[in-house]
């Protein structure tokens, strides 16, 4: 499954993607804005790890963002189960030469209308960190994401107790 977009092509994980992965992936601003299972710094095995559990889920929900035919960053979505099985989680970062283009808004908006239209979801959702750059609550609010709420004291990372912003994509009633 691919997606080719005016900015970018999603598109599944290849191993021979492994070389770049690491090298974009192996940044501590982008570390910092990703949950713990993210490691810093980020190897060529770390990546080679990654995509082999790409490769090993059943459906295509992880894609990486290909610029100019290398895979620069990566974006996807986890579904939730039992009652909250109509919402799913959206998670991304993109190489940190290639922000301020408009790519991480183009690749939202496109995995989200994705994941609603491939489940039947009524929502899709982000949590980033207080401390995410106010560009990245942007993406999400470009992608017709709405802030719904501050999770007080809800994580951790890098040592440090943190709030999160609850941002969400909810369909109208009857849309699927």
């Amino acid at each position: 499954m691919k997606f080719h977009l005016e900015m970018c092509l999603l598109r599944p994980w290849r191993e021979e993607d492994a070389g770049s992965l690491a090298r974009y992936a192996n940044n501590r601003k982008i570390w910092l804005n990703l949950r713990d299972a993210f490691p810093h710094p980020y190897s060529v095995s770390d990546a080679k790890r990654f995509i082999r559990m790409t490769e090993e889920k059943s459906g295509v929900t992880i894609f990486a963002i290909e610029v100019n035919g290398e895979a620069v960053g990566s974006i996807g979505y986890h579904q939730n189960s039992d009652v909250e099985r109509v919402s799913a989680e959206i998670g991304y970062w993109l190489g940190e030469p290639f922000w301020n283009r408009g790519i991480t808004t183009e690749a939202v908006k496109a995995v989200t209308k994705h994941a609603i239209d491939q489940h039947q979801l009524t929502r899709v959702y982000a949590v980033p960190f207080e401390w995410n750059t106010a560009s990245f609550f942007r993406v999400l609010e470009k992608a017709g994401y709405r802030l719904e709420g501050r999770m007080h004291r809800s994580a951790m990372k890098d040592g440090k107790i943190i709030d999160q912003l609850l941002y969400a994509y909810v369909t109208e009633k009857g849309e699927t």
